[in-house]
């Protein structure tokens, strides 16, 4: 997606010129918060009747700016309260090196997220466990083994603020 960003504040209006209206981003500022909504309720917040409302989310799934509708999930509820970013450095970063890391660390479930980073460290890991006694397993049996890994550092999160793209 676009980078939309107003005054420090995330909003659905892009900062340069796009092939969505109002309708369109609307659309999407809502379906962002409340996924299960109706299409009729959605085409009347928007402003539309029910078939043109349907024929926009089509258009805007079919074009990728839906990817899909997801449950979000309560991790605390699941047992899954230990989150940790683990920053990764590799040995190689050339493109073949990179690409082989990249298919085997969306191979780990406990990785919520992977970033690429331009920094001191190559990427940044987000990874979700019950507890730190497996994080630890984690970092050492599946990350650390990752092709072309030298090192990896640990941030430890003590209370998550915000998290998702809300």
């Amino acid at each position: 997606m676009e980078n939309w960003q107003n005054e420090g504040k995330t909003t659905m209006e892009p900062l340069h010129d796009s092939e969505l209206d109002q309708f369109d981003l609307r659309i999407l500022e809502i379906l962002r918060h409340e996924g299960r909504i109706s299409v009729t309720e959605l085409a009347a917040r928007v402003g539309l009747s029910k078939t043109p409302c349907q024929v926009r989310m089509k258009r805007l799934i079919d074009t990728g700016y839906i990817e899909g509708f997801k449950a979000i999930l309560n991790p605390q509820k699941l047992g899954l309260d230990h989150v940790a970013f683990a920053e990764v450095k590799l040995s190689d970063t050339r493109e073949e090196a990179l690409n082989a890391f990249n298919a085997a660390v969306r191979k780990i479930p406990e990785v919520e997220e992977c970033h690429m980073i331009a920094g001191r460290f190559d990427y940044l890991l987000k990874v979700r466990t019950p507890n730190i006694r497996r994080y630890r397993h984690v970092l050492g049996e599946k990350i650390s083994s990752l092709p072309f890994v030298a090192n990896t550092s640990t941030n430890v999160v003590m209370q998550s603020i915000k998290e998702n793209w809300n």
